[in-house]
C-alpha cells in the first residue's frame, strides 16, 4: 500500500504527542485467503526468516502458502471472539480485540495522570498497518511520537522489524516527528508486577501447582549464537517473577513454544518439556506465556489445546493455564509507566492557546498563506 503523507504543517497547528502500540498482527477473519494474505507478510519478512530470498520464497509461494493457510485457518476459527449473548458481530481476533482494549485504557490513562496524547494501535502485519495508522497520527500533528513494540522481550525478528517498519513508513515524510523506540520492558518493576499478580490470582482461585511452568515465543538458536538477546531477557524475567513469588527454583520450568521448520530453536521445546513432566510423575502445572501481552493463537490454541491435551495424554492430571496480562488493570498501569518513562522531557501534550494565536498572526504577518483555522 503506497503511503500518502500529510499534506504538510499549517501555522498555528497544536503540536501533539503521540504514542504508537504494535503488536505482531492477526488475520482478518478465520479463512484461508485471510491467512495467505497474512502469512504471505509476515514470512516475507527478512527479520522473522533470515534464509536467503532465493532460496526461501519459491519455498514460501510454492509450498507454504499452498498448504498452511487451511490448517491455520482452522486454528484461528476455534479461538475467534464471537458476538456477545445477543448474536451481534464476532469481536474477532482475541490479539486485536485485547490489543484494542489496551490502547483505550493506555489512552485513558494517561489522561488521567494529566497527559493529553493520541494514542494509537497498528499492526505489523495484517491490519491496521503501521503506515495508514501512521498516517492518521501525522494528520493529527503528531510531532512527538514515542513507538511501543508490544514484546517485553527485545528480539530482533520482533522489536528490530517493528523498528523498520516505522521508519520505512516515514522515509517520505518531510515534517518528521520526533521518534523515540522502547527496546524492551523484561525486567520493568510494573511489569514483573503484573505478571506476579495475574499468578498469585490464579493460584488463590485455583490452587497451587507442582510445577510452574513460563513458556516463551520460540526464535531459532542461530539469532542467539548471533548476538540477540532474547533469551537472557526471557530467562531474567523468570527469575524476577519467580523471586517477587518466593517460588522455588526446583518448581521453576523455562521452556520456548511455536518451533517452525526444521531448523535447532531455543530449548527446552514447550511441548517436549510438559510431556516429560507428565511420565516423570508431575500431575499438576501451571503454564504462563510471559512473551506474550495479549492472548492470541500461541496461547488458546497451541499452550490451553494442544499443549494441554499432550501433558494430559502422557499422564498428567491437572493443566492450568494464566491468561496474558491483557486488559488487567495491574498490566495497564505498568503499561502507562513504561509510556510515561520514555516521554520524559515531552510536556503534558497541552496546547497553548495563545502562542498557537501568536504564531499564527505572525506567520501571516510575513505572508504564509498555510495557516490554521484553529489558531486564525
Amino acid at each position: 500500500m503506497k503511503f500518502n503523507p500529510p499534506t504538510g504543517y499549517k501555522h498555528g497547528d497544536a503540536p501533539r504527542i503521540g504514542v504508537l502500540l504494535v503488536q505482531l498482527g492477526t488475520p482478518d477473519e478465520p479463512t484461508a485467503p485471510a491467512l495467505r494474505r497474512y502469512l504471505s507478510q509476515f514470512l516475507s519478512d527478512p527479520r522473522v526468516v533470515e534464509i536467503p530470498r532465493l532460496v526461501w520464497l519459491p519455498i514460501l509461494h510454492g509450498i507454504i502458502l499452498n498448504v498452511r493457510p487451511a490448517k491455520s485457518a482452522r486454528k484461528y476459527a476455534s479461538i475467534w471472539m464471537k458476538g456477545g449473548e445477543n448474536g451481534g458481530p464476532d469481536q474477532g481476533s482475541p490479539l486485536r480485540v485485547y490489543s484494542e482494549k489496551q490502547a483505550k485504557l493506555l489512552r485513558g490513562y494517561l489522561g488521567d495522570a494529566g497527559i493529553h496524547a493520541e494514542v494509537a494501535l497498528a499492526m505489523r502485519y495484517g491490519n491496521p498497518g503501521v503506515e495508514s495508522v501512521l498516517n492518521g497520527l501525522l494528520e493529527k500533528n503528531v510531532d512527538r511520537l514515542l513507538v511501543v513494540p508490544m514484546y517485553p522481550q527485545y528480539s530482533a525478528t520482533t522489536t528490530a522489524s517493528v523498528i523498520d517498519e516505522v521508519n520505512r513508513a516515514l522515509f517520505k515524510v518531510r515534517n518528521m516527528p520526533e521518534l523515540r523506540f522502547v527496546k524492551h520492558w523484561h525486567d520493568d518493576p510494573g511489569y514483573i508486577d503484573a505478571l506476579v499478580a495475574s499468578v498469585r490470582r490464579h493460584f488463590e482461585r485455583e490452587g497451587v501447582p507442582e510445577k510452574l511452568v513460563m513458556s516463551f515465543h520460540g526464535v531459532p538458536k542461530r539469532t542467539l549464537l548471533l548476538g540477540d538477546p532474547y533469551h537472557c531477557e526471557c530467562y531474567k524475567t523468570a527469575r524476577l517473577v519467580a523471586e517477587r513469588l518466593g517460588w522455588p527454583r526446583d518448581k521453576l520450568v523455562v521452556s520456548f513454544q511455536s518451533r517452525f521448520g526444521k531448523a535447532e530453536w531455543l530449548k527446552p521445546y514447550t511441548q517436549e518439556t510438559l510431556v516429560e513432566l507428565a511420565r516423570s510423575g508431575t500431575e499438576h502445572v501451571a503454564v504462563m506465556c510471559p512473551a506474550f501481552v495479549a492472548d492470541c493463537l500461541e496461547t488458546l490454541e497451541e499452550i490451553n489445546d494442544e499443549v494441554r491435551h499432550e501433558f494430559l495424554e502422557a499422564g498428567g492430571k491437572r493443566f492450568d493455564y494464566i491468561p496474558c496480562l491483557n486488559d488487567s488493570d495491574p498490566w495497564i498501569h505498568a503499561l502507562t509507566g513504561i509510556v510515561r518513562s520514555h516521554m520524559q522531557g515531552w510536556g503534558d501534550g497541552k496546547a497553548d492557546i495563545a502562542q498557537l494565536k501568536t504564531t499564527a498572526s505572525e506567520a501571516q504577518r510575513v505572508g504564509a498563506s498555510n495557516i490554521s483555522e484553529k489558531a486564525a
